[in-house]
């Protein structure tokens, strides 16, 4: 058996209980039902009872933990090695957008740029165009997406000979419909 007591000397100095000196009403806690000089004694079914809570905290404590370590190992983590394409994040943090000169409808990733090497475990060095040269080309992972090549993505831009006044001729591979639009008295046609 545990048993408590509560001293009276608090109570003849101050003239009242601790918790009614601080704030200034009885205290309704079951703690504080006993009156001075009375003892308060736990019985082993209350005790038995706080055992059977704690382990149940335990328990639960526990799951959370064995969840938590399952989730985190579940991740993967971002890993790029040397050679390998990524997209960049057009983002405030990496200040691509003010380079770019961003508006709405600007994309949210450009690239891809080859990866120069791996700074830390989560920094990388990256190529970049002239045009992102004022930029510093190390980057964290989270603004970096992994790019996978397809090759339906290489745009195959074609061969154009251009002239010494710097004009080129324009061919067309056939006429689909040809029209003839009257404008304030004028034949426009139209192909």
């Amino acid at each position: 058996m545990i048993e408590f007591t509560y001293s009276n000397s608090l109570h003849s100095s101050i003239g009242m209980t601790p918790y009614k000196t601080l704030y200034g009403r009885r205290c309704r806690t079951p703690l504080c039902w006993y009156k001075n000089g009375n003892s308060l004694t736990l019985g082993p079914r209350i005790i038995q009872q706080a055992n059977v809570k704690i382990k149940m905290i335990r328990e639960k404590v526990k799951t959370l933990l064995d969840r938590k370590f399952i989730i985190t190992n579940a991740r993967n983590p971002f890993e790029f090695h040397e050679g390998d394409h990524v997209f960049l994040k057009v983002t405030p943090i990496t200040r691509v957008g003010r380079t770019l000169k961003s508006r709405k409808l600007s994309p949210k990733f450009i690239g891809p740029y080859q990866i120069l090497k791996r700074i830390d475990f989560v920094a990388y060095q990256i190529t970049l165009p002239p045009n992102l040269s004022k930029l510093h080309n190390d980057f964290h992972v989270s603004q970096l997406r992994k790019y996978i090549h397809d090759p339906l993505h290489v745009i195959k831009t074609n061969i154009i000979q251009i002239q010494e006044n710097f004009t080129y001729d324009v061919f067309p591979m056939r006429i689909e419909d040809r029209r003839i639009k009257q404008f304030r008295g004028k034949d426009i046609p139209l192909v």
